[in-house]
């Protein structure tokens, strides 16, 4: 079968291209953006991907059109597709049919962590022996791919509560026929499509709903929204992690932590992670991994090989004693904990922020109360300005002069370099590829070395 995705260069969309093409079909696509790492794992895959959505695409006339969630009314190859009567569906009503029917599925949702956890519970499996399947929001470096199909009647999958599609507004992760499911967190974030917190809390009760009496509910029981969810009702065993909870770390050094279970050492996870978001999402994974027959004790030595997510604290450059990461963090709570797994790492060392609010809810303004707060731990905090339909440098006000917004990108990338030094550590967060920032201050860094 000949398959189409419109929108195919988002992490969700181009891993359904990889699943597709794994299970026998010719893949093609087209989107509007284009970059790494979407961008260079779609070409590695040999996928033609078409610029923009021009109705000149139905010449390739496929056999089905997969419609991602950025496709909206008024798009031109939609329009045509819709007056024709061409057979389309959402990406993961495919999934779900195609692909997650009779597979043992273990679904990651929340707020936050779901691809960090998605992938440390894709990564036990694995090395348990029982080469899961995964659909990932990022690039596990264990795997190098953000998705793969797989024999195995494991599937893991991140569990976004985002819509589907245009013509079905609910939540993704309805679809997705859940055996194992984690709920990491929950709080207020998609205000494009979402009203307020009850109403996410309405759609992560639809998907407690559908989750089976024989399954496993794996839950943060330190969330106060969660417990208003599972208040709600549910009918599915629940284990619950984090402080003074069934599951629950202990002792806690910069090497790692111990880890426990119903009052009980299981053994103790080295590795190189930072932050108590990271151990959460550390005991959420190997509690899910133990409802699908994988011992603690083997999700605690797996965990000490895992490497992480791109775009998550990643190191793209050391020059001139400047450290630059990329981080895809973007909701004000997601900042404050990178941050603060960053300021363990480093110590007294100088971090400077650099953050591009580019999520729809941060272009909105719904949590820019929130930001200065978020980046109290920075020394210094640059912020791209541009396409807000706020005033950035109202918001960040209570950082003083420690905080500088520029809406050009050149300037702020001066600004940046200007002051950057021997021993700084230049954290930039997007969700975006935020006009290759991370290149231009590698390759400023540099020159600035040769004057």
């Amino acid at each position: 079968m000949h398959i189409h995705i419109l929108g195919i260069c988002g992490t969700f969309m181009g891993g359904i291209a990889a699943i597709a093409c794994a299970a026998g079909h010719r893949v093609t696509g087209c989107d509007a953006n284009v970059y790494p790492p979407m961008s260079v794992q779609l070409a590695e895959l040999g996928i033609d991907i078409v610029t923009g959505f021009g109705p000149e695409q139905l010449a390739l006339r496929p056999d089905l059109w997969i419609v991602g969630n950025v496709i909206t009314r008024g798009n031109p190859l939609m329009e045509e597709i819709l007056d024709r009567g061409l057979p389309y569906v959402s990406g993961p009503q495919w999934l779900s049919e195609q692909v997650l029917r009779g597979k043992w599925v273990l679904a990651v949702a929340g707020t936050h962590g779901k691809t960090t956890t998605s992938s440390m519970l894709a990564w036990v499996l694995e090395a348990a022996g029982l080469a899961p399947g995964f659909l990932i929001g990022g690039v596990p470096e264990n795997f190098g791919v953000s998705a793969r199909l797989t024999q195995s009647r494991f599937f893991v999958i991140e569990a976004d509560e985002y819509d589907t599609a245009f013509f079905d507004k609910r939540s993704k992760f309805v679809h997705y026929p859940a055996r194992t499911a984690v709920l990491n967190n929950l709080e207020f974030d998609h205000a494009d499509i979402f009203e307020d917190l009850v109403a996410i809390e309405t759609q992560f009760h639809h998907f407690v709903r559908i989750l089976p009496r024989g399954g496993r509910l794996i839950a943060n029981g330190g969330d106060p929204a969660l417990a208003r969810v599972l208040a709600r009702g549910s009918w599915t065993p629940i284990e619950r992690f984090g402080p003074h909870q069934a599951w629950r770390h202990g002792e806690v050094t910069a090497t790692g932590f111990d880890v426990a279970f119903e009052g009980g050492r299981i053994g103790r996870v080295e590795w190189t992670l930072t932050g108590e978001h990271n151990r959460l999402n550390a005991l959420a994974a190997i509690a899910a991994a133990r409802h699908a027959g994988v011992s603690p004790e083997t999700s605690v030595r797996a965990l000490a090989q895992f490497r992480n997510v791109k775009r998550r604290m990643e190191v793209r450059g050391v020059v001139s004693g400047v450290t630059v990461y990329d981080d895809f963090a973007h909701h004000p709570t997601a900042i404050a904990t990178t941050l603060e797994g960053l300021r363990t790492k480093v110590g007294s060392a100088r971090i400077l922020a650099v953050l591009e609010p580019r999520s729809n809810t941060m272009k909105l303004g719904a949590l820019k109360h929130q930001l200065a707060g978020s980046l109290n731990a920075a020394d210094r905090v640059f912020c791209y300005s541009a396409n807000l339909g706020w005033d950035a440098g109202a918001a960040l006000a209570p950082l003083g002069d420690k905080s500088v917004e520029h809406a050009d990108l050149d300037r702020l990338v001066s600004a940046i370099l200007a002051d950057a030094r021997a021993g700084d550590h230049v954290l930039v967060m997007s969700n975006g590829a935020f006009g290759g920032i991370h290149e231009k201050l590698i390759s400023g860094l540099a020159e600035r070395t040769t004057q």
